[in-house]
């Protein structure tokens, strides 16, 4: 099991919405040198709702390739369509991948046994590790406890991350889908509570912008020194709310090329960081002692 902070990777993008990937190798290196625990290829935030199967693939393979064994890859494969899913999913294994990633179908909101269905299917054709995705505020469907636990007896359904913000759900988890099942918080601003409760980390957007300290402070929770960690988090909190002033990953995107790591290229629908808000982030970055 991978435990602490995990990154939900941006897409690097040049101005013309084409894939920079020179500019990935460089944000693959500056997580390594920041200790981050494991990668998350073309989630959310890498926009792979606008990238094809194919672009996706590519992301993955070069992923996989620049980090050269030095950090987990975790792998998006997710969608609303369990065929597309399952092709994803196929394909991203052939990669030298450490789990698959899988949203909740998002617009066709089907039931929770269709939920169940759904992510039984890809994991019984596909022999990877396959962790569940649980984003309400974005697929307008919540998948109940009793169908996260129906699914974490089948062998390769590994894990969730949970973005409900929702803490009483960690000791539910704990208590219906064993130790061994991974509880990953999908919400930084509620990721240090959620260790707390028995959590085993969090996949992040924070961590775009603030790797080592996300690491530092998913560390000091996972050990029980709370005041370390209470304390970074302080630090952090202006980035975990001003990296939703836009929508995921509007902001991140632009404070990343802040950092000098990436242009800020972005694709429709999405559009570039609002100038309302950048002073907000600047300030918040400030704090968390990256600017």
């Amino acid at each position: 099991m991978i435990t602490g902070s995990l990154v939900a990777l941006v897409t690097p993008m040049f101005e013309d919405g084409s894939v920079d990937f020179d500019s990935l190798r460089k944000l693959i290196d500056f997580h390594v040198e920041a200790k981050t625990d494991a990668i998350i290829s073309v989630g959310t935030s890498g926009e792979s709702a606008t990238l094809d199967i194919p672009e996706q693939l590519e992301v993955i393979d070069k992923t996989v390739g620049f980090a050269a064994g030095r950090i987990p890859i975790i792998a998006g494969t997710g969608g609303n369509s369990t065929s597309e899913a399952l092709e994803l999913t196929e394909k991203a294994a052939a990669h030298d991948i450490h789990a698959c990633l899988l949203v909740v179908p998002y617009y066709n909101k089907p039931t929770q046994e269709g939920l169940y269905q759904h992510f039984r299917y890809i994991a019984e054709r596909v022999d990877v590790p396959q962790i569940l995705y649980n984003v309400p505020g974005r697929t307008s469907l919540d998948m109940q406890n009793d169908t996260v636990a129906r699914l974490s007896e089948i062998k390769n359904i590994v894990g969730i991350k949970d973005a409900t913000g929702d803490i009483s759900r960690v000791a539910d988890f704990l208590a219906r889908c064993g130790n061994d099942f991974a509880l990953y918080s999908g919400d930084d601003a509620t990721t240090l509570e959620f260790i707390k409760a028995g959590g085993h980390g969090c996949i992040s957007v924070t961590a775009n912008v603030a790797p080592a300290k996300m690491h530092q402070m998913c560390a000091a929770a996972l050990e029980g020194d709370y005041d370390t960690a209470d304390r970074l988090n302080d630090e952090l909190d202006g980035l975990h709310r001003e990296l939703f002033a836009e929508s995921n990953p509007i902001p991140a995107k632009w404070a990343v090329s802040k950092l000098g790591l990436m242009p800020d290229g972005i694709r429709l629908p999405l559009t570039k960081f609002s100038a309302h808000y950048q002073r907000q982030l600047e300030v918040a970055m400030e704090r968390a002692g990256v600017l």
